[in-house]
């Protein structure tokens, strides 16, 4: 069976670069029209810019895909609401979900500012729930859905360090299995990713 998704409006966050960036070039190599959102700023989450989202939207497009950029910040949730109403404009749906976007401050607990550590749940574990509510009343209405929530072996077996970050990677779990039972009715699937972890 091959999987296609043509006609089908894909979000992906944190999509100007690494696995987010593979997941859009996906998703529109299958047919989707892609939101590539990437706030564009470092790996601690200072800084911004459009311009690694709009590549990969030109990326997209030399190959004949549909794709626009946006630069939101899924740590604020108007900025999400106005993603997902900007897809919706366009192309009158949105049907597939990539919660990807993340920071890493990372430092041994001891070490760690509590501001350091909010913020990366900010980010990985808010950011994500904020994509999923304002997205979720479309899916809903759509009896269609499709979400991912990206985790970490971070999360699962821990990593010396990441105290924050781990934390919110092994949050994700625990969404997915009560957005999986929620959705359900509606036709929302609901699954988390995480790589592999590495071997000593």
């Amino acid at each position: 069976m091959t999987i296609r998704f043509d006609n089908r409006v894909a979000i992906v966050t944190g999509a100007g670069n690494g696995i987010g960036k593979s997941h859009a070039l996906a998703l529109a190599a299958l047919g989707a029209k892609v939101v590539v959102n990437d706030l564009g700023g470092t790996r601690d989450g200072s800084g911004g810019s459009l311009s690694a989202a709009e590549t990969v939207v030109q990326e997209i497009k030399a190959k004949g895909g549909d794709a626009m950029a946006n630069g939101a910040n899924v740590a604020k949730y108007n900025e999400v609401e106005a993603m997902i109403e900007d897809a919706k404009k366009k192309w009158g749906r949105v049907d597939v979900l990539v919660n990807n976007a993340g920071i890493l401050r990372d430092k041994s607990f001891a070490k760690m500012e509590l501001d350091d550590f909010r913020l990366v749940l900010e980010v990985h574990l808010i950011g994500s729930v904020n994509c999923c509510k304002a997205a979720w009343e479309t899916m809903r209405e759509q009896n269609y859905g499709r979400i991912v929530l990206t985790s970490s072996s971070s999360g699962l077996f821990g990593n010396f360090g990441q105290s924050n970050y781990g934390a919110a990677k092994a949050a994700m779990v625990g969404l997915m299995n009560v957005l999986h039972h929620e959705g359900q009715k509606f036709n929302i699937r609901v699954n988390t990713l995480s790589r592999p972890r590495r071997r000593a």
